[in-house]
């Protein structure tokens, strides 16, 4: 980190120093400021190679540094899954499509149960059979 901010303070000293020497020379405002870009980029090319090349390594450490730790992330997930996976098939049940256990039979309860309620109800309510009736007589079809 201490070669990326003394590169950026390298190149902001260029930077200054192009532009004081242009506005001695009498350019003002954004044509020297523009002009004192391009210099202070050409000479930061040449005078401070050195500082890039630290600078860069650096960079492709920390670069190198963060794909080690997501493969140990993805590497401890891995090993996570499989003995959720492990555990969901030494228990017997089935799984769903995430890999969850689901024991075999909690959805028949539930069927029973709606079932009782359809055979309980008298057959105008549940859309078969004769319809409701409404106070008013209704015609004959």
């Amino acid at each position: 980190m201490r070669s990326v901010l003394a590169y950026t303070a390298a190149r902001l000293l260029l930077f200054a120093v192009a532009f004081a020497v242009l506005y001695l020379l009498g350019a003002r405002g954004l044509l020297a400021a523009a002009i004192a870009v391009v210099v202070s980029g050409l000479l930061s090319y040449v005078l401070l190679s050195a500082q890039r090349d630290a600078m860069s390594s650096t960079i492709a450490g920390g670069i190198a540094r963060m794909r080690g730790v997501r493969a140990r992330l993805e590497e401890g997930a891995a090993k996570e899954d499989d003995v959720q996976q492990a555990g969901a098939a030494e228990a017997g049940g089935g799984s769903d499509a995430e890999g969850d256990a689901v024991p075999r039979d909690a959805a028949e309860p539930a069927e029973r149960g709606q079932q009782a309620v359809r055979d309980e109800r008298p057959s105008g309510e549940d859309g078969g059979g004769e319809e409701p009736r409404s106070g008013a007589p209704q015609e004959a079809r």
